[in-house]
């Protein structure tokens, strides 16, 4: 098996089948660090007030302690208010929470421009993909990971930068403070403290990861049920099959439901283990400080002062412990974006591809002895030769499987060949870039799906950019102008998600206008009739002839009745050519062209009947 060939087995995986891949911190890392390194000032300054905040937040505590030992009466001693205590703790408070709000300011542009650059990243890789890769995706599941892929890189990059090492920093701290001013014995229950609380959170938080990724999966899966059912809620009324579709998506919210439980139950059990471990540590830590103060080794003040350290200790340890987790999940959404942007196109641009330096307004397309199947056991064509000379108009017919259409996305190089090649003004395809080869050819599809916007925007798709004038003469070109004329909103019309708003045939005609306005020098007609009725399709016809005059045209065809004034039409037939020639001369001949012909005639007068 060619490694091309190997590369070309589908991928099938969805949400629930893939293999997992387990989360990469290291990988994560790789990835935030060109964000981060595009606003190294704010990234600076964001690090340098949260430092100070830190640093003031840790010393209310003292201030506390001062003012709390400043408010005990001493020996009879007249009480004064400390006003200077009273304001320095106020503005050290507040201090705390001003630097905190500065950095998200400072910070927030970082974070939002990440997100903005990861979706874009994303999103053009998606492009870049092979057309296998989007014939076997799942578009529900697809956007659920690329959107929490994307959160998951906003996440990583605020709390990893401002929680992880800010809050060692500030445990680091307290520990010093409370070696230094009180006993070695305070330092050491708050060393023994944090290594219980953080151990006990690193293996639970490992332990219930599997629950997370589960509950994504099958929100996932429900996801992709429920945009299925909608996208087609045609053929869902078509065979009134409402109960079903809806017992496939509670069965897929039950799954989820079952998990998100589990995922619940454990993040419960988290908690309580590690309420535990704060409320056991404070309590020995109290027990400590007041036995202190009973003998006359610690002040009120102190033991105050020791109480508020040991929450101020918990209060980033317990958000630590929400990081930690969230950073797991967090990576466990990323995992999967991370697989997309690893999938590797199996289009690519050849090293050095360079655009044709010349292509005339018609040029010369050559289909060389292709080799090709879509997986080895079943091969499409076997040694296609033709050519379709400059301004020419060949057709391509022939029985359904015969290889029609892959002519035409082998031509648009959505695949590359196995064997053999396709060349335009004698240029092999595979040494043109994808771009430059794509903006000589139109394509009309024979399955035309519209974007959820107006006439106007499906039609001006062909060129963007192009003037409401422009997009008026495509329109009239391709027969629409009437039809727009009798809407109420007229070009500013919504066509419908997939275009559902407007008739086959009207959808059809959109499509043509679309390519009659980008103006090709290669045209592909695939069955781009196949919608419209008998008067439509003779109007469409004409327009047609006119647009195909000075293009080099080919033309996939089911409807032979559309293709007589072709130049030449090649007959395929296995994924072989076993005829060429005029319509005339294809009958004359009595082959397989003059069976298919007499076939639909046959058919066309029983639909009369």
């Amino acid at each position: 098996m060619s490694p091309s060939a190997r590369r070309r087995t589908p991928d099938t995986g969805d949400a629930a089948g893939e293999a997992v891949i387990e989360p990469s911190l290291g990988k994560a890392l790789v990835a935030l660090k060109p964000y981060l390194a595009e606003f190294p000032g704010r990234l600076t300054l964001a690090l340098a007030l949260l430092f100070v905040a830190k640093i003031a937040g840790v010393w209310l505590p003292q201030v506390l302690k001062n003012l709390v030992d400043a408010l005990t009466p001493k020996d009879g001693a007249v009480l004064i208010v400390p006003a200077a205590l009273l304001l320095a703790y106020g503005g050290f408070r507040f201090l705390n929470v001003l630097l905190g709000e500065l950095r998200d300011l400072v910070f927030g542009k970082v974070a939002e421009r990440a997100q903005r650059r990861a979706a874009l990243k994303v999103f053009e890789h998606l492009h870049r993909l092979d057309l296998d890769f989007h014939l076997s995706r799942r578009t529900g599941a697809l956007s659920r990971d690329i959107e929490r892929g994307v959160d998951g890189i906003s996440f990583l990059l605020r709390f990893l930068t401002f929680n992880i090492v800010p809050t060692l920093f500030e445990i680091a701290l307290v520990a010093g403070i409370l070696w230094q001013q009180y006993d070695v014995r305070f330092a050491a229950i708050a060393a023994i403290s944090v290594v219980l609380y953080v151990g006990f959170s690193i293996v639970v938080t490992e332990w219930r990861t599997r629950f997370v990724r589960e509950a994504n999966t099958m929100d996932s899966k429900a996801n992709t049920r429920a945009i299925d059912a909608l996208l087609n809620y045609e053929t869902v009324k078509y065979f009134g099959n409402e109960r079903w579709e809806a017992k496939r998506y509670d069965d897929s919210m039950a799954a989820w439901e079952k998990a998100t439980s589990r995922n619940r139950q454990s993040l419960s059990a988290l908690n309580t283990g590690q309420a535990l471990i704060v409320a056991g540590s404070i309590t020995a830590m109290m027990w400590l400080a007041a036995r202190e103060v009973t003998v006359g080794a610690m002040t009120v003040g102190g033991f105050v002062a020791v109480n508020a350290y040991m929450i101020q200790l918990f209060v980033p340890l317990n958000f630590l412990g929400f990081v930690y987790r969230e950073i797991r999940r967090a990576l466990t959404d990323m995992q999967k974006m991370f697989g997309l942007m690893d999938r590797v196109p199996q289009v690519v641009d050849a090293s050095g591809a360079q655009p044709p330096l010349r292509t005339g307004s018609s040029p010369q397309v050559r289909f060389d002895d292709l080799q090709f199947g879509y997986s080895t056991s079943r091969p499409i064509l076997r040694g296609v030769s033709f050519t379709i000379a400059p301004g020419e108009k060949v057709a391509v017919v022939g029985a359904s499987g015969a290889g029609k259409s892959t002519l035409a996305r082998l031509l648009f190089r959505f695949y590359d060949p196995q064997g053999g090649a396709i060349r335009i003004d004698g240029v092999d395809l595979r040494a043109m870039p994808q771009d430059a080869l794509r903006a000589l050819i139109g394509v009309v599809p024979q399955d035309t799906v519209l974007f959820n916007d107006t006439i106007e925007y499906n039609i001006a798709y062909g060129r963007p950019g192009a003037s409401r004038a422009e997009v008026e003469r495509a329109a009239r070109l391709a027969h629409l102008e009437s039809f727009i004329a009798r809407l109420p909103q007229g070009y500013d019309t919504p066509v419908g998600e997939r275009g559902l708003k407007v008739s086959g045939g009207e959808k059809q005609r959109i499509a043509i206008a679309r390519a009659l306005l980008k103006d090709p020098p290669i045209l592909i007609l695939d069955e781009a009739t196949s919608s419209l009725d008998s008067s439509a399709e003779a109007a469409i016809l004409d327009a047609l002839q006119a647009a195909t005059e000075r293009r080099t045209t080919l033309v996939i065809a089911h409807r032979l009745s559309t293709i007589t004034d072709a130049d030449r039409i090649v007959v395929l037939d296995q994924g072989r050519v076993i005829e060429q020639g005029r319509h005339p001369q294809l009958l004359a001949l009595g082959g397989v062209y003059a069976g298919l012909w007499n076939l639909q005639l046959r058919e066309q007068g029983d639909a009369a009947r």
